[in-house]
């Protein structure tokens, strides 16, 4: 499974924690994209996998070496894919 991203995006909050912890938002974009949701719990990992055969929107959630999560959210055309912060959602 490879999921289409569309035209990638992230939030100034994002590129800024993630450049504070060292993390390219390309690695992960790569996870996101090859279906590792990162810290999702059992039912957020169902209701994915139920968006990828539907056509919903796909979320990841990761956690960040100094703490801080960046989202991963794909749009349910996926015509495009942001980055960003909880807190900005």
């Amino acid at each position: 499974m490879t999921l289409p991203l569309g035209r990638c995006v992230a939030t100034p909050g994002a590129i800024r924690t993630l450049e504070e912890a060292g993390v390219s938002p390309a690695s992960l974009l790569a996870r996101h994209m090859n279906g590792d949701w990162g810290e999702l719990d059992e039912h957020d990992r169902k209701e994915n996998e139920f968006s990828l055969k539907n056509g919903f929107r796909i979320l990841s959630s990761y956690a960040l070496c100094n703490g801080e999560k960046i989202w991963v959210i794909t749009e349910a055309d996926r015509s495009s894919t942001c980055l960003l912060l909880p807190s900005e959602y």
